[in-house]
């Protein structure tokens, strides 16, 4: 493949990717009416549409996913293999792009992170926020950050942080404008702060005690893709909100939550780090993964 139609199409997977014209163009250090001519040259080199584009979004067309799915991964493989032998330098160095919740993000990855960068001048960590199971290797990501029963079962997974309870939380305004929950089915009747996937899809309250395991989508007046934004939402006596207990604790100790059908609460699988399986890590992502291991 002519050297010129590689860079081309470098530059639609980073549209697809970013299903923006210009968020790619801003990667790229390029203009948007530049990035789109680089686009259309190649379509028409190849004889298909690529994207369709509207005045609001930018969506890849049937060719352009096959595109995606098939030269994707080995673009990242062989920039893998290209960032191996820049390896053979004294210091790691490359940018690690990760996809991630926030949550994982502020509990973990940026605490054991910020050291590492201080430490390694040339290392750079590109983090986008997502609670959807993003395909690492399609997306060009060197690392995923998700919980351990989100992993798909081809990837390498290492644990990054011990497993977790998620618990129910309202203000005590809120709970006494309305009759206490005594069982799941009662949160039906409350106002639930939902938590939606990047997919459109929102987050089951998945319930355990002993061997019961309930699943409970509750309605409410307000809807986040974030777990911060979900608990700031409940603070302010929105309603109830399932969320990590490292991060409702300090406010329930604080008096301002207060825990809502406790003996329901699940524990649910730690965070884990998952990148391809076929994929040999460079060095500076092999320094990344060993910062992030969960030691207990």
């Amino acid at each position: 493949m002519p050297r010129d139609r590689i860079s081309d199409v470098q530059a639609f997977l980073v549209v697809a990717r970013e299903k923006s014209f210009t968020r790619a163009a801003a990667l790229l250090g390029v203009s948007p009416s530049a990035l789109s001519h680089t686009v259309r040259n190649l379509e028409e080199s190849l004889g298909v549409r690529l994207l369709a584009r509207t005045t609001r979004s930018v969506s890849v067309t049937d060719a352009g996913a096959q595109l995606v799915e098939s030269v994707g991964p080995r673009l990242a493989e062989v920039d893998a293999e290209l960032n191996a032998v820049s390896d053979l330098a004294d210091k790691p160095k490359g940018t690690i792009r990760v996809t991630s919740t926030d949550y994982a993000v502020d509990t973990v990855l940026w605490p054991k992170l910020a050291p590492l960068l201080l430490d390694y001048p040339d290392l750079k960590v590109d983090i986008a926020i997502d609670y959807g199971l993003v395909d690492v290797v399609a997306q060009r990501y060197d690392l995923g950050i998700r919980s351990g029963d989100q992993v798909a079962k081809d990837m390498i997974a290492v644990r990054i942080g011990p497993d977790r309870r998620m618990v129910i939380v309202g203000t005590l305004d809120y709970l006494q404008s309305r009759p206490l929950p005594r069982k799941p089915e009662d949160l039906l009747g409350h106002n639930c702060i939902s938590l939606r996937f990047a997919s459109g899809g929102l987050y089951a309250w998945e319930l355990k005690k002993g061997k019961r395991v309930l699943q409970i989508r509750g309605d409410g007046q307000a809807t986040f893709n974030g777990a911060y934004q979900t608990l700031n939402a409940a603070l302010t006596g929105c309603g109830l909100a399932f969320v990590p207990e490292d991060l409702a604790e300090p406010h329930v100790t604080a008096g301002k939550l207060q825990y809502v059908l406790e003996d329901w609460f699940p524990t649910l699988p730690g965070l884990h780090m998952y990148y391809a399986s076929r994929r040999q890590p460079s060095r500076a992502l092999s320094l990344i993964i060993d910062a992030l291991r969960y030691r207990g």
